[in-house]
């Protein structure tokens, strides 16, 4: 367990240090508060000093966005789509790293000693579990737990079930609807009593299967809190006939339909969240086309739901995915597009906004060759 520690009052306390995308312990803290300013803040961040906020709450969110704002580049996006793409991420890192060291004291039931601080105790045992004692964690952090709660209480509307998925933190929310409506609209196999939902996340795409018709389900994931996502929500839905598995891509045996919404960007993610936009040398991909002939039963096949973004930005070559399928021994018998809908495919403002203007979602039907 790593610790942090710090002087204050004469004395020097120590307290347990957690973060979510593994970033270690700053190896110096010291305390600030509502007299310090974003200027003296970014400074001692860039430095790598971390910054425990003993003052007002809401000061503190103010003193984030102000040192946000000192930190935001302007990324050049040039002529090279992949390049652009590549400083847009390192820009995105740099400032998560400065901003990620105004830190907060977590007491031993999860409350912050904070002037107009909120109750975060319910929040952070949904997110960790329970409490072992104080912990610093980053403000940036606690927001994101803070906010990940307030979608688990709403949830998200989803259209093609008539009802809600409540996403929990660090599992991927379905606000990109475009993926669920081509599940919810592609025709099935003729025989489709098995089938396997690869990489559940919050079990949304399961759960449309099984109102479909489909009526032995396995949905996977390699998270444990996709697990207990998906598992809620099929409950919680009157689906829980559904059988929830994981760490393991596919479960045993073979099924009528097999499908995967694998993360749509080649690249390391930086987070658990991240997780599932990014996929590391696109290795759920390729791992799903490998592995989809032996779990296919005869005149079964296989949905791969896929943005064409990584193609747009040149981070994937155009015909990689194609002869990826042909050498797992599939072709491709439909292929059904639809374009985002979501905020981002629309503003002109965002360093990626023409590679977006031109993406299309896919859910391509695969079977044996």
């Amino acid at each position: 367990m790593s610790t942090a520690s710090w002087t204050e009052d004469n004395t020097c306390p120590s307290a347990r240090w957690h973060s979510e995308n593994g970033a270690p312990p700053p190896d110096s803290l010291v305390v600030v508060n509502d007299w310090t300013t974003a200027e003296a803040a970014c400074r001692m961040a860039r430095a790598g000093t971390g910054l425990l906020w003993r003052g007002d709450f809401h000061n503190a969110r103010q003193l984030l966005r102000a040192m946000g704002r000192r930190v935001e580049r302007k990324v050049s996006l040039g002529d090279d789509p992949a390049e652009a793409f590549r400083r847009y991420r390192a820009s995105r890192r740099r400032r998560a790293e400065v901003l990620g060291k105004l830190l907060v004291l977590l007491e031993d039931d999860y409350s912050l000693a904070l002037r107009r601080a909120p109750d975060v105790r319910r929040a952070c045992t949904e997110a960790y579990g329970a409490a072992r004692g104080r912990t610093v964690v980053a403000l940036t952090e606690l927001l994101g737990v803070l906010g990940a709660a307030q979608w688990r209480e709403k949830g998200v509307y989803v259209p093609a079930l008539g009802d809600r998925i409540h996403p929990h933190y660090g599992v991927f929310s379905p606000v990109r609807g475009e993926y669920i409506d081509l599940v919810a609209a592609a025709p099935l196999p003729a025989r489709t009593e098995t089938a396997f939902d690869l990489g559940t996340g919050t079990g949304v795409l399961a759960a449309v299967l099984a109102r479909r018709g489909c009526t032995r389900i396995t949905a996977t994931d390699k998270s444990s809190r996709a697990l207990t996502c998906a598992r809620a929500n099929l409950d919680r839905l009157g689906l829980s006939s559904v059988a929830v598995q994981g760490p393991a891509l596919f479960p045993d045996g073979e099924a009528d339909l097999v499908v995967c919404n694998p993360p749509w960007l080649p690249g390391a993610p930086t987070s658990t969240l991240e997780s599932g936009v990014y996929d590391e040398n696109s290795s759920m991909l390729y791992t799903f086309l490998s592995g989809l002939r032996a779990h296919l039963r005869p005149g079964g096949e296989g949905w791969l739901i896929l943005s064409d973004l990584p193609e747009h930005l040149g981070l994937r070559p155009h015909d990689e995915l194609l002869d990826r399928i042909t050498t797992a021994g599939l072709h491709i018998t439909a292929q059904l597009t639809t374009r985002p809908t979501h905020h981002r495919a629309h503003h002109p403002t965002s360093p990626l906004h023409h590679a977006r203007t031109r993406e299309t979602t896919s859910l391509y039907r695969l079977g044996p060759r």
